[in-house]
């Protein structure tokens, strides 16, 4: 049976962090700020995942009180939802996910970031769709102050 999970993350930008998205470095003044490398796609990504197999959120599995997470590349936490996946005889089917920010654009990178999470994932490429967007100017994504993510995953659960 299919199950699907939605994810959701945002990080506001500051100065003096590189910024990662989908595991890749984008060349950018600014960076997301967060515990780990605030990857907000991947983060996302991580939350539907682990979503549609009934567990909690990314949160529960690396909480930004444990030092241990500081400064982390996301594609462990990935990693982990592919993991508890398996644990629970699952497969995933596909990922879609979408990026809202203002600057800098992302669709160049889009290729990088797919393969950068289906490795993570332990999927084929073709099975992550990864879709960016502006949000017309509005709110704090439209003043440049964030990027947030939005994502779905579906997973062929066992029951």
């Amino acid at each position: 049976m299919i199950h699907v999970g939605i994810g959701y993350d945002v990080h506001p930008l500051v100065a003096g962090r590189p910024l990662i998205l989908g595991g890749v470095q984008i060349p950018h003044n600014k960076g997301l700020d967060g515990h780990s490398d605030a990857d907000v796609l991947m983060h996302a990504i991580c939350d539907a995942v682990l979503g549609a197999i009934g567990e909690g959120d990314i949160g529960q599995f690396f909480p930004n009180t444990d030092p241990r997470w500081r400064g982390a590349p996301s594609k462990i936490f990935l990693e982990e939802a592919a993991r508890q996946v398996g644990f629970h005889q699952a497969k995933i089917v596909n990922i879609d996910a979408s990026l809202i920010a203002e600057q800098p654009k992302l669709m160049p990178h889009a290729q990088a970031m797919k393969m950068n999470i289906a490795h993570a994932l332990g999927i084929n490429p073709a099975r992550v769709g990864i879709k960016a967007t502006t949000n017309e100017h509005l709110g704090f994504i439209g003043r440049g102050e964030g990027i947030a993510a939005m994502a779905v995953a579906s997973v062929d659960l066992h029951e």
